[in-house]
This record gives C-alpha cells, structure tokens and sequence, in this order.
C-alpha cells in the first residue's frame, strides 16, 4: 500500500497551491480520506478530511480557504490551499482510514509560505 503526495512548494502569502494524493493497494472508496500537517517543532494536527459518501470536515484554521475533494475513479485525493499563511507551513501528509480504523499515511509533501 502506498499513499504518495506531491504538489508541495514555495509560495508567497496569499498564493494557492494544490496537494493530490494518490492511492496504490488500496480502493480509496472504502477509505475516509484525510489531510494531516505537522509544523517543526509542533504536534500533527487534523486539517480535513472527506468520508466515503463524500462529507468533508475542515479544521477552523483553514475553514473558508482549504477544500478536500476525492476521485474514487482515479483513487485520488486532493487539498486545494487559496490565501496561504505563513502559519500553513508544515509537511502536509495523506491519510488513509478504513472501517476498522486501521490508517495509512503518506509519506508527506513539505509547503512552505514565505515571501
């Protein structure tokens, strides 16, 4: 099973970016699928997630700029980032969840806001 990231960057505050997570040994469309980031010297923290039947949790930090979206036909999951804050900097990792709660992470994508 893999979960691979990419999309990761440099941006200015107030830039977009877009992260996408594919899926490989697993149907994603069994999965809840989420979106993690740990900044350095800080915990991991939940940013959101999308269930199955496609509804989508957002953490109040990113509320109204982040969207989650998932394509079970490609076994894809995607993070769009609009008005990027230097506090947005982290490693944003791919999370994996089935029914039994066993998780699947990604080996992350570093995003770094700065001017």
């Amino acid at each position: 099973v893999q979960l691979v990231e990419s999309g990761g960057g440099l941006v200015q505050p107030g830039g977009f970016l877009r992260l996408t997570c594919v899926a490989s040994g697993i149907d994603i469309s069994y999965y809840d699928m989420g979106w993690y980031r740990q900044a350095p010297g800080m915990q991991r923290e939940f940013v959101a997630q999308i269930e199955t039947g496609g509804k989508a949790y957002i953490s109040d930090a990113v509320k109204g700029r982040f969207t989650i979206s998932r394509d079970n036909a490609k076994n894809t999951v995607s993070l769009q980032m609009s008005s990027l804050k230097t506090e947005d900097t982290a490693v944003y990792y791919c999370n994996g969840l089935r029914p039994d709660h066993y998780e699947y992470w990604g080996q992350g994508t570093q995003v770094t806001v700065s001017s």
